[in-house]
């Protein structure tokens, strides 16, 4: 059985658990993640990450309750995301909702602050995820942090300076090519042209053909999901061999195994797995021993956002605070810095974590950190 089905089956599994009646005496939090469809991967591997913290949470006994993580499936669609929102804050009564993906995170925004209900994105990089109001956090950097950091490593270090850009007709990919149109000029680089494509299109002959025709230096892919396999695959096969580059959605085990993705750049929020803090060797010894391979990016976001509430939900718990949505936002921005696989990290004003990136390179065992920014 592959890494992704077994992650698939176990990940189901604990859904149904999830959904299931939990006991008075535990403490709820949610999960609105994309658990079937094109972007399942996603779910899978946030999942990951989220339910291993959990398991530590639990097994070091930092709260008075066992902590429970309730699923519900987004399917990466926002009215999909309203819906399973709903049933986390209204039938589970969840505090603290873990999500992703741009559009799911704007549509649930509104249930969020409404309800003052805490939303944290791990996933979704669309910049104006951090305009979203306080009850909702982002413990990854956004896309305008992102790009912002490998333009300057792409034009000036590995001396690419015509650009051409795929995007997904999406707030996503949208903004990337805001930030790319922006950013390039400075640096000395140039978008030599965009190329929207639909959110559900698979075929890119056209695309493909009128990128050769723009004879650049390198091709961004602005995407996510098999969506993004697939153009990566169509260039190579129909010859385009220029130097690829993407965000944090290229940090995905399926990507990261696919042939034709070798050598391709991505950035990512750093992490150096071969920290010698306990907290990060714990998380990757486990998470390596649990699920067969090194974790991503992706997976270490989920497992902070995790570590995040216990530790909030903890210090309320000995002030003799309820843990409310609330009291948890209260907390965060009295505590200010908090310790998290990677390193110690704190919030700016909008709620986003501040955090240094890293420049990856797919080889195909795991992937080779090649800048820090």
């Amino acid at each position: 059985m592959t890494w992704t089905r077994h992650l698939a089956a176990a990940f189901a599994a604990g859904a149904m658990l999830g959904a299931s009646p939990a006991h008075a005496d535990d403490l709820k939090i949610g999960a609105l993640l994309p658990m079937s469809g094109p972007n399942a991967e996603y779910g899978q591997t946030f999942g990951a990450g989220a339910d291993l913290s959990v398991q530590h949470v639990n097994a070091d006994h930092v709260l008075t309750q066992k902590l429970v993580l309730t699923y519900e499936d987004s399917q990466a669609l926002p009215m999909q995301g309203v819906l399973g929102m709903n049933k986390l804050v209204n039938v589970y009564q969840t505090p603290f909702v873990l999500t992703g993906f741009t559009g799911v995170s704007k549509a649930i925004a509104p249930l969020a602050r409404r309800n003052q209900t805490v939303a944290v994105n791990g996933g979704g990089v669309g910049p104006d995820l951090a305009q979203l109001g306080p009850y909702f956090w982002n413990v990854i950097p956004l896309a305008n942090s992102e790009v912002r950091a490998i333009v300057p490593y792409l034009v000036n270090e590995r001396k690419l300076k015509r650009f051409v850009l795929i995007y997904v007709d999406d707030p996503l990919g949208q903004s990337i090519n805001q930030e790319l149109a922006q950013d390039l000029p400075p640096a000395g680089g140039q978008l030599a042209a965009s190329f929207a494509v639909p959110a559900g299109s698979q075929q890119f002959g056209g695309v493909v053909a009128r990128v050769r025709d723009a004879n650049p230096d390198l091709i961004f892919i602005a995407s996510y999901g098999a969506q993004q396999s697939q153009i990566v695959k169509q260039l190579r096969d129909n010859g385009v061999s220029q130097q690829i580059a993407s965000y944090s959605a290229f940090s995905i085990p399926a990507i990261n195994a696919l042939p034709e993705a070798k050598g391709a750049l991505y950035t990512t929020q750093r992490f150096d797995w071969s920290a010698k803090d306990m907290l990060t060797q714990r998380f990757v010894t486990d998470y390596t021993q649990k699920y067969g391979r090194k974790p991503t990016a992706y997976a270490a976001n989920y497992y902070n956002a995790v570590r995040l509430f216990a530790i909030l939900a903890a210090q309320l718990e000995r002030d003799g605070k309820p843990v409310t949505g609330a009291n948890l936002l209260a907390e965060r921005q009295r505590l200010q810095h908090f310790d998290l696989v990677g390193g110690s990290v704190s919030f700016d004003a909008q709620g986003t974590v501040r955090a240094p990136i890293q420049v990856n390179q797919i080889d195909g065992a795991g992937g080779t950190v090649v800048s820090t920014r």
